[in-house]
């Protein structure tokens, strides 16, 4: 008799839980057409970067309101890797990448296995050649001794865009 009275206690003791489950998730407001991307602020990381990097950091200047920074890391013993990420106003990922490491691999894996298709695209004074891929799309610049690639699931008219308003700046170098 002891035994079924712990059962049912326990059943008992799981519907209250229950209730009490459903009664918060019915009366704490919660929003599902929130957008749950967060935003980040980069200037900040952007300046360091420019103190540290051994070439021009670039950062955007001017892009709207609806290009929303997401993401950002400088990693001076990783190549003085730069990343800069975004979501246009069209939801779709941008990123701005430079390293020192000009090699076809780290070009392969920050444009997610795109590969040159023997094109260009001007931006404003700057020739960029365009990389086509099954995730990403790219531009890429190379320049002595360091890369700059604006890649991303965004159109390569976005990628422009984002590349457009680039600006490239060096601080003073760090010991």
């Amino acid at each position: 008799m002891k035994g079924k009275q712990t059962v049912w206690d326990m059943v008992r003791s799981l519907a209250v839980i229950g209730v009490v489950v459903a009664g918060i998730y019915l009366f704490v407001p919660h929003d599902e057409d929130a957008d749950p991307t967060r935003t980040v602020d980069y200037r900040v990381e952007a300046l360091t970067a420019r103190r540290a990097a051994p070439y021009p950091v670039a950062a955007p200047v001017g892009l709207p309101e609806q290009w929303r920074a997401t993401s950002v890391t400088y990693e001076r013993k990783n190549a003085s890797a730069w990343h800069l990420g975004f979501q246009d106003p069209d939801k779709q990922y941008v990123s701005v990448e430079q390293s020192t490491d000009t090699s076809d691999k780290y070009l392969t894996r920050v444009t997610q296995k795109a590969h040159a298709d023997g094109q260009t695209q001007r931006v404003g004074d700057q020739v960029w050649e365009r990389w086509d891929g099954e995730k990403y799309d790219a531009l890429v610049r190379r320049e002595q001794g360091y890369v700059t690639v604006v890649t991303g699931t965004a159109s390569f008219e976005q990628l422009g865009v984002m590349a457009a308003a680039l600006e490239f700046k060096q601080g003073p170098q760090t010991p």
